[in-house]
């Protein structure tokens, strides 16, 4: 086993990427550049205009801040990098040490995201239902202890899987059919996605009766208004994680999972 591990520690990971035409990678890389600079800027304006000003302190913005700040790590050091420079590379190599390390960030920061967007949740269910005493329910206390788990947990859970998967002997083949090292993502997504995304179901649902019991359309209105966006970023983020992760093996395609997986790992962040 010691032997198998240390000759598979010196075999490099092999990403496909998104394509294999060279006629589609400047236009690919043009679009991602884009796409990255857009998350990088937007996020961190969000982030700053947030911290600034006073006005934008209700935990609705707090929690924002923090999602956006996640989006932007995600965003930046994660898989558009290296995605980029395989676009203009010919050597799509990465390390273990280096395919360990990409994981753990997305590991970690994905279930932050999901994490995030739970509490996101919460805060528009007692927003809605406990108007008069919203203030109380979401204090600063709370709000902080809800960021602070999103955090630790996910980075626990993270490192945990890393130091399990650097037991691993990997002797099959080294090529991954995608743009970023997702080996055994599936078991995370098992594992930390459903939760929040349940909480998530269950907050909107209780939204939703909130909403059909006010007795003006002009209420009802305002109501949907302030979970539109949210609803928006949460349909796309798991619509697609579901698209690639929870669907039968027999059914899935790389090149539909890679567009997908570009739609919750660039997109959404952005």
């Amino acid at each position: 086993m010691d032997a198998a591990n240390e000759s598979s520690e010196g075999v490099p990971f092999i990403l496909l990427g998104l394509t294999t035409s060279p006629g589609q990678r400047r236009p690919l890389f043009v679009l991602f550049l884009f796409l990255y600079v857009a998350g990088i800027l937007g996020n961190g304006l969000i982030v700053a205009a947030i911290q600034a000003s006073p006005v934008l302190q209700a935990p609705m913005y707090f929690l924002l801040a923090h999602l956006s700040f996640a989006d932007l790590c995600f965003t930046s050091s994660v898989t558009v990098p290296k995605m980029l420079a395989n676009l203009l590379s010919y050597d799509h190599s990465i390390s273990l040490a280096g395919c360990l390390t990409q994981m753990y960030f997305f590991f970690a920061l994905g279930v932050t995201e999901s994490c995030l967007l739970a509490a996101m949740a919460y805060d528009r269910y007692v927003a809605i239902w406990h108007p008069l005493h919203y203030a109380t329910r979401m204090s600063q206390a709370v709000c902080m202890a809800l960021v602070g788990t999103a955090w630790l947990v996910s980075h626990i859970h993270s490192l945990l899987h890393i130091l399990l998967m650097a037991r691993l002997s990997f002797c099959a083949s080294h090529q991954v059919p995608h743009f970023f090292c997702d080996l055994l993502i599936f078991t995370e997504g098992a594992a930390v996605v459903v939760t929040p995304f349940l909480l998530i179901l269950a907050s909107f649902g209780a939204i939703a009766a909130a909403v059909l019991r006010l007795p003006s359309a002009s209420g009802r209105l305002q109501a949907v208004s302030t979970c539109g966006s949210h609803l928006a970023v949460v349909g796309l983020f798991y619509g697609t994680v579901i698209t690639v992760y929870f669907q039968p093996t027999s059914q899935y395609k790389a090149e539909q999972g890679c567009v997908a997986t570009v739609m919750y790992t660039i997109v959404t962040p952005c």
